[in-house]
């Protein structure tokens, strides 16, 4: 029931974003260049094309950006990509930093 009644906010409320982190995969020389692939599109949702892109980064610059989260995604997709190499036997890691 609308009541007619308009209220005015004394202060403006004011928005605070989360931080924001970058997820990185990290060069090794024991990942298969097919089980980065795999991972990137598994985990990070990437297309076939960009996991491509991406693992090709990791292999020449010694890492890769993989995608920009909220700290708990961030954490969770970093995770997901340590258990699934360990499961695996390969020692692939990835890491957060603050964006």
């Amino acid at each position: 029931m609308a009541t007619g009644i308009e209220f005015e906010l004394a202060d403006e409320v004011k928005v605070k974003y989360p931080k924001k982190y970058k997820v990185y995969i990290l060069n090794d020389d024991y990942t298969s260049m097919d089980f980065v692939v795999d991972i990137l599109i598994s985990v990070f949702h990437k297309s076939y094309e960009q996991a491509e892109n991406i693992m090709l980064e990791v292999h020449k610059k010694d890492r890769g950006l993989c995608g920009v989260y909220t700290h708990e995604i961030a954490e969770t997709k970093v995770m997901q990509v340590i258990k699934k190499a360990k499961d695996s036997g390969f020692p692939l890691k990835a890491t957060m930093e603050e964006e």
